[in-house]
């Protein structure tokens, strides 16, 4: 059983940035690659990053490519988003979960954080 808290959200203009932490509670988080999912209001959940166990691949959804930036630290039991360069489109409730494998696949991720809402004005 792994336990996510996810926090870091918040308001911020367009343009602004965020970094978001998830910290996962157990002895097993470096055994996990981790991913990053969005959901906006009457819109499905969708993938937005994700991160091997050990941190050598990255895997990014086109649409934050060059603006978001996935990380971990395994010592820590956190992985981070680092959100630049905010659109308004990028508002959504923010969801790490874990999977035994990199992948962008929803159904392939076990356990999930709570959500922390990213706000982005125009």
């Amino acid at each position: 059983q792994v336990q996510l808290v996810a926090s870091g959200g918040g308001l911020v203009q367009a343009g602004g940035s965020l970094r978001l932490s998830c910290t996962a509670s157990g002895s097993t988080f470096e055994s996990y690659a981790m991913g990053w999912f969005r959901q906006a209001p009457g819109k499905e959940r969708e993938f937005v990053v994700g991160i091997s166990a050990g941190g050598g691949l990255k895997y990014y959804d086109d649409s934050v490519k060059g603006r978001f930036t996935i990380s971990r630290d395994n010592a820590k039991n956190t992985v981070y988003l680092q959100l630049n360069s905010l659109k308004p489109e990028d508002t959504a409730v923010y969801y790490c979960a874990t999977s035994r494998t990199p992948t962008k696949r929803r159904d392939e991720y076990d356990y999930w954080g709570q959500g922390t809402q990213v706000t982005v004005s125009s």
